[in-house]
């Protein structure tokens, strides 16, 4: 998302050889399909505070349940998983870069990572309590350095991040099931739900601020699979995974195979086992679907002859891809707080899901038609372009 999430992967560019152009369509995908599941917290009872709460925990109990579910459970912590994939491919590319030209690495990347960082407290303390930039670039500035061991020390360093995240998502998931009957499923309480239906801006800030470390736990309990999914998308780009050779054909077909086949029956497993089993879904099963997820995309890609809107607009938006996510965050606290339009409150279980599926919808349209249309007068986003001018400086 800077020249990280997006350069990073939004300059999709530089094998040496020039942009890969699937990497813009990945990512374009990975932004919307973020929205996908945070649109559910930001009309949810609580909001923000409501995922703690277990208030988004899935149900198939009558048919809008069920289909609320199904559409959460294709996107939740998939294409999060799968941006954190194109971050480290970013990353490689800013490596390998810097390697041809012969400069320091980390270097001026260091920079990158602390400016990514000051952008998410921004967007954490003003629009979104779920931000994913502070941990993206804390575990940047890691993988960087990782960047200059050996090959061996890097896989080292990827088993233990996943072994040190498998063993912390497992001890986590006993303790939920063990704890099931003693919560006392209070929910929300009613203040909090008040906040966010009918509180102001600056009482929404305040709540943040004092709830930071709490809000803040997501990225701290998912270090280590941080850390993995960077490298793994690493070690994904040097393999050339991304491009239009057969070989990079052939990776992808794997990719779709392993990541579908292990992932989908393992997520749909610990949906049906219910709440308690959340991590596993969201933080294990995911990342795997998010693979597979890539595999896919990239073979219905290979299939397209003559790409058409939809496959540009998705490339808009993955060349836009930080404007983008901070955009469809701040639109939908427009639409949703009460401060704002306040249609969470207002249509409430009524309309619910389908009225959340329609946001979506809609933010994801002002997203691939406003970023194709940027792009026809500027060479990168708004937000892209207030970073790098400020990294010149």
């Amino acid at each position: 998302m800077t020249d990280t999430m997006v350069s990073n992967g939004g300059a999709a560019t530089a094998t040496g050889k020039g942009r890969l152009p699937l990497l813009d369509i990945l990512r374009g995908a990975a932004i919307l399909g973020t929205l996908m599941t945070n649109v559910w917290v930001f009309t949810g009872p609580g909001a923000e505070w409501g995922v703690l709460q277990g208030e988004l925990s899935p149900s198939f109990g009558s048919f809008p349940d069920a289909a609320e579910s199904v559409f959460r459970l294709l996107a939740d912590g998939k294409f999060l998983s799968m941006l954190t994939i194109l971050f480290g491919v970013g990353l490689a590319i800013q490596y390998g870069s810097a390697e041809r030209r012969g400069q320091p690495w980390p270097g001026r990347y260091r920079w990158r990572a602390l400016f990514l960082f000051a952008e998410g407290t921004v967007h954490f303390v003003l629009v979104f309590a779920w931000d994913v930039l502070m941990g993206y670039a804390v575990t940047a500035l890691l993988v960087a350095w990782l960047l200059t061991r050996s090959l061996r020390a890097q896989r080292r360093a990827m088993a233990w991040a996943a072994g040190v995240h498998l063993t912390l998502m497992g001890l986590l998931t006993a303790a939920l099931v063990l704890a099931a009957d003693s919560g006392d499923g209070g929910g929300v309480s009613p203040e909090v739900r008040d906040l966010y239906a009918h509180g102001s801006w600056g009482d929404q800030i305040a709540f943040r601020l004092e709830n930071a470390i709490a809000l803040r736990l997501e990225p701290v309990l998912s270090f280590g699979l941080l850390v993995f999914l960077f490298l793994l998308g690493v070690r994904l780009f040097r393999a050339g995974a991304f491009g239009a050779d057969a070989t990079a054909r052939r990776l992808r077909s794997r990719m779709l195979a392993w990541g579908l086949g292990l992932g989908v029956p393992l997520n749909v497993a610990v949906a049906v086992a219910g709440g308690d089993w959340f991590l596993l879904g969201r933080y294990v099963a995911a990342p795997l679907v998010a693979v597979g997820y890539m595999g896919l995309i990239g073979a219905l890609v290979d299939r397209v002859r003559r790409p058409g809107p939809l496959m540009g607009a998705l490339t808009s938006v993955g060349r836009t891809a930080l404007s983008g996510y901070v955009l469809q965050n701040l639109l939908c606290v427009l639409v949703a707080y009460g401060f704002g339009l306040g249609l969470a409150a207002r249509l409430g279980d009524a309309w619910r899901p389908w009225w959340v599926m329609g946001l979506w919808a809609a933010v994801s349209a002002v997203l691939l038609i406003g970023s194709t249309l940027w792009l026809r007068r500027f060479s990168t986003g708004p937000l892209e372009a207030v970073q790098r001018w400020a990294l010149r400086r």
